[in-house]
């Protein structure tokens, strides 16, 4: 007996293409989805990991070539974020590589101006890259060791490793890939004063790919993530010249020895030297959005055509017609849904923030790009396990990307720290709670979605409740004490903000819509995404009165209910992630798929 199908609504597949990546999609995401569904980035297999990563070389050479204006690119933080997501579905270890080469290197040289020579970067005549971690300073960046001292006799400086703990943890600073040059951070010393922490442009390689003097690379272990020539790199005595220093308002420093700076904190100068950190985590958000969406595109498509057993010896049924199956996969899309929504809004405030907002917008980057990474892991590892011991091959495009988003979760600060840093500076003024609906829960619906988003906000003025009382009511004199029991409702807190401002995206995305299916679509993924938060909290909601006992038991048919409603559109839904058909056909375990939607605007 022929095994049953589901329908499959693909009428509006375009229309969620357009709703995902926006009306410039055709001029931010399409030259990007087209250069990397070139079969030169195709999957290779059998290589070694010298041979991955000499690939990854080769590759990034071919973005350089395609893009009209490589320095530009650097500049351009939508097209860059863009890039990344499709990038790393690809090659990871060439979305790594690109992400050092264009964000940190270019663009840290870039945002402090002085009239720095670019071209051979534009040409790929050296590769640039970013040595800021240390060994033993990680999170702590700002204590990092590694010193550039001022010599009066030549108005150059003198960089150095003093200690073992202090070498350069981690860089692609290896001969792979050709010449290559750094910018180092380094405290500047200039007589017996310590300014803090500023750049410094640094050759490592020649064309050779034989270090300058004073440079040792140690090539580290091979690591899961993205294979890139991670090495341990020591700087002894190296002279650079005067203008190796990247100034500006930040700190400049005359040829005999004076300092000035706008700033006096050496934090805040250190912050300022090493700020495209805080666009990378829009990278590496975007990284990890775009592999997220492909293993679901895989996944899903995977569960429409293998057959399984349909409860009786006589009838096959697709693997997705399983609740047990098709459900934790919805859930997943309607996340997916909503990161991608928030991480554009994000982007955008990006771009459009002046300077006095700029603080708060890397907060909100930071936020976004934990919650982001996380839940590309959780998902991707549902994707994973989903498609069984075939989702294990590397060649079917989610097992080697699961793998190397553990490096989004460390890179450009590490998930936990970050989020850390982000509760204190909502706690101390960085967040004001919604204040509560007056409209009692009694009259309320769970079909309600500006309800469920007022049930989030509740649930943001909880942990806040709690955090700010923890940290009143902690000990004195012992500030780490004080802290400790404050930390764990503060983080919360900070998950709860950023989940209400990813459905907020979502609906916002949902009202906005003027097709009436695609509207329904999207709202019933807006509240199948809201449940979840809501039914992790639904305890604290009902003892507040913000929900009723008769709404806590309703929550688990509500979810079914939009469940069993959603699983019509799995392939439509995963259809509107325009995936990399040429990509998708290589995959050993889906053959040739239906074309997917191109990129046009509205």
């Amino acid at each position: 007996m022929t095994g049953s199908q589901l329908p499959h609504f693909q009428g509006i597949s375009g229309d969620l293409t357009r709703v995902l990546f926006g009306p410039r999609a055709q001029q931010i995401h399409e030259p990007w989805r087209r250069l990397f569904d070139d079969p030169r980035f195709a999957f290779e297999e059998g290589l070694t990991p010298q041979e991955r990563t000499a690939l990854s070389y080769k590759r990034l050479r071919f973005i350089n070539d395609a893009v009209p204006d490589p320095i530009a690119l650097a500049s351009d933080i939508e097209k860059l974020a863009a890039m990344h997501e499709w990038a790393g579905v690809v090659d990871a270890g060439m979305a790594t590589l690109a992400s050092i080469h264009w964000n940190l290197h270019i663009g840290s040289l870039a945002d402090h101006d002085e009239g720095r020579d670019l071209h051979p970067y534009a040409r790929m005549e050296r590769i640039g890259t970013f040595l800021c971690t240390e060994l033993d300073h990680g999170n702590d960046a700002a204590a990092l060791e590694t010193r550039a001292t001022f010599d009066p006799e030549t108005s150059g400086f003198i960089l150095d490793t003093p200690t073992a703990g202090a070498c350069k943890w981690m860089p692609n600073t290896s001969s792979a890939g050709g010449a290559k040059s750094a910018l180092v951070a380094a405290r500047l010393i200039v007589g017996e004063v310590d300014h803090g922490v500023f750049l410094f442009h640094t050759p490592l390689t020649d064309q050779e790919g034989r270090p300058y003097p004073g440079v040792e690379v140690r090539p580290l272990p091979q690591t899961a993530s993205a294979p890139v020539d991670h090495c341990a790199t020591y700087f002894h005595g190296m002279r650079l010249p005067f203008d190796a220093m990247v100034q500006g308002d930040h700190g400049r420093l005359s040829r005999d020895g004076r300092f000035t700076s706008v700033l006096g904190n050496p934090r805040k100068r250190f912050l300022r030297s090493v700020g495209r950190v805080n666009a990378g985590k829009l990278c590496m958000s975007a990284y990890s959005l775009g592999v997220t969406r492909h293993a679901l595109v895989v996944a899903v498509q995977h569960a429409s055509r293998r057959l399984t057993s349909g409860m009786t010896t006589d009838r096959k049924v697709s693997l997705i017609e399983h609740r047990s199956h098709h459900a934790p996969l919805l859930s997943a899309v309607a996340t997916t849904y909503a990161a991608t929504l928030l991480h554009r809004e994000v982007v955008q405030r990006w771009t459009d923030s002046t300077a006095t907002e700029r603080a708060d917008v890397e907060r909100l980057a930071a936020m976004a790009k934990a919650w982001i990474t996380w839940r590309g892991r959780e998902i991707m590892t549902e994707c994973r396990e989903r498609c069984g011991a075939q989702g294990l091959l590397l060649s079917n495009g989610i097992a080697f990307q699961l793998a190397a988003n553990e490096g989004t979760v460390t890179a450009e600060g590490d998930n936990l720290v970050i989020l850390i840093k982000a509760a204190g500076e909502m706690l101390m003024g960085g967040f004001t709670p919604m204040p509560p609906s007056e409209v009692p829960a009694s009259e309320r619906s769970l079909d309600d979605s500006d309800y469920l988003q007022e049930l989030l906000a509740d649930i943001e003025r909880i942990w806040h409740s709690r955090a700010r009382t923890r940290l009143r009511s902690g000990p004195t004199g012992n500030p780490l004490a004080r802290w400790n029991g404050t930390v764990t409702p503060a983080l919360r807190l900070v998950e709860a903000h950023t989940v209400r401002l990813a459905a907020q995206s979502l609906l916002n995305a949902a009202t906005g819509e003027p097709v009436p299916e695609v509207q329904a679509v999207l709202a019933n993924l807006h509240r199948l995404f809201t449940l979840r938060q809501i039914k992790d909290n639904s305890g604290d909601l009902l003892a507040a009165g913000h929900m009723t006992s008769d709404h806590v038991q309703q929550l688990p048919d509500v979810e079914e209910a939009l469940i069993e409603a959603l699983l019509p559109y799995a392939l439509t839904l995963t259809d509107g992630f325009a995936a990399l058909e040429g990509v998708l056909a290589g995959h050993p375990m889906l053959g040739a798929p239906e074309p997917a939607a191109e990129l046009v605007p509205a």
